[in-house]
């Protein structure tokens, strides 16, 4: 957790977020971790936009197969509403006037 909070520090400076940076900001912290944490998370987000990141955090990764990109927001709403209507429709079947347990 130390070192997530280390990169989002660089992340929001605007400095690079490099394993000498994290282990830096962990030093003056005088937080302890395992040697391989700052450069397994610099590594991992070297090249990596960090906001937009930030901004995909909870979205659920359904976007993470095809590379990050998002593929159009009608067909998303789109599907949205064909589940509803589906939703819909399974719920008037339920209302047929007869029950198992009756």
């Amino acid at each position: 957790l130390a070192v997530v909070f280390a990169s989002l520090i660089l992340h929001d400076d605007g400095a690079a977020i490099t394993d000498e940076n994290i282990t830096k900001i962990l030093g003056a912290a005088n937080v302890k971790v395992e040697p391989y944490w700052p450069k397994l998370f610099a590594s991992l987000l070297e090249g990596k936009d960090v906001a937009e990141l930030l901004l995909n955090a909870g979205s659920g990764g359904s976007d993470s197969g095809s590379g990050g990109s998002s593929s159009g927001g009608s067909g998303d709403s789109a599907a949205a509403v064909e589940e509803e209507e589906e939703e819909e429709e399974e719920e008037s079947d339920e209302d047929m006037g007869f029950s198992l347990f009756d």
